[in-house]
């Protein structure tokens, strides 16, 4: 403990940029639980796929979708989200799977959904690229 202390009164810039690190952090995992939105991981979307028919909505760019996606997802772009609204909603009841490129832009995508009256809205944890780290089945345009 004492070689601990030690190190952070001897490196306070080091010290600092941890607690930093820390503190953003936390706050974006805060974040996600205060807004409603849960993370949840590829063997949990393949789950909400099969057992409850979830509707899996992939953000990225149509060139990207087009190069490998998870089947049987829409493509909707970030940017055409608000405008896709009313086109989602007969999936009020149904869980929604928002999947973007790593993971980031997912959440707050997402919490636009929760916030306009849909039930259940997750988002994937980690992105496309969990799901192929875990070489999980992607469909070609």
């Amino acid at each position: 403990m004492e070689s601990i202390i030690e190190f952070l009164i001897g490196h306070p810039y080091l010290s600092g940029a941890w607690t930093v690190v820390a503190v953003l952090l936390l706050i974006a995992q805060f974040q996600h639980m205060r807004n409603g939105v849960k993370s949840i991981v590829p063997q949990q979307v393949t789950h909400l796929i099969n057992k409850e028919d979830a509707l899996v909505i992939d953000m990225r760019a149509i060139a990207d979708f087009n190069k490998g996606h998870i089947a049987g997802s829409k493509n909707i772009p970030q940017s055409k989200l608000d405008s896709s609204e009313k086109e989602l909603e007969k999936y009020k009841n149904t869980p929604i799977i928002m999947v973007c490129a790593s993971g980031v832009t997912a959440g707050p995508a997402a919490s636009k959904l929760k916030k306009a009256g849909f039930e259940q809205v997750f988002r994937l944890a980690g992105g496309y690229q969990s799901w192929v780290g875990e070489n999980l089945p992607v469909v070609r345009s």
